[in-house]
């Protein structure tokens, strides 16, 4: 069941300010973003969020793309895939380095070592151990960057959640789902 889209043109006080800001981030107001804006909250918490993973990211705006597609992938959220799939070619990334990702792999050695390590933050819901960070350390990965990391996937775990549970009308290309092997 989706819930209905806030109108930007409707919207009052912090909400149609922060719809006005994402319409100047990406054009438009993407469906997501109207979803979410039914809690003033929620949608403070998530595009603030992504502002501070864009301004100031020790993994970068690429890197951060590959890891949303691989969770979004993981957890068959379609709007994600198609959303980051298009933000990732944005920042740079080769079509056929972004469908790799969906599965978690590349074919530079940090990136794949850092979609695995998020990738089992999925799966293990968050159960990791010390072994699990030090592998990804061992690939050059700061500890500002595992951290990242982490808040990454939450934040993506949060952005799924929203437009599986919520059935988000895609209005991104659509990218087709890849199978775990």
């Amino acid at each position: 069941m989706s819930l209905p889209l806030v109108d930007p043109e409707t919207a009052t006080g912090t909400t149609k300010e922060q719809l006005d800001q994402i319409r100047a981030a990406f054009g438009t107001v993407p469906a997501m973003f109207k979803t979410v804006a039914n809690s003033p909250a929620a949608l403070t918490s998530m595009w603030t969020a992504f502002g501070a993973f864009g301004a100031s990211s020790a993994l970068g705006a690429a890197l951060g793309e590959q890891i949303a597609v691989a969770v979004a992938n993981r957890n068959s959220c379609e709007y994600c895939l198609a959303a980051h799939s298009a933000l990732g070619r944005k920042a740079g990334v080769s079509r056929e380095a972004m469908v790799a990702a969906q599965a978690g792999e590349s074919d530079d050695p940090k990136t794949a070592a850092i979609l695995t390590f998020a990738l089992k933050l999925v799966e293990q819901r968050g159960q990791l151990d010390a072994a699990d960070v030090e592998a990804v350390r061992a690939h050059g990965v700061t500890d500002e960057q595992v951290v990242e990391i982490v808040a990454q996937v939450a934040l993506n775990l949060f952005t799924n959640y929203v437009n599986v549970a919520l059935a988000v009308p895609v209005d991104f290309p659509t990218v087709p789902l890849r199978r775990a092997a």
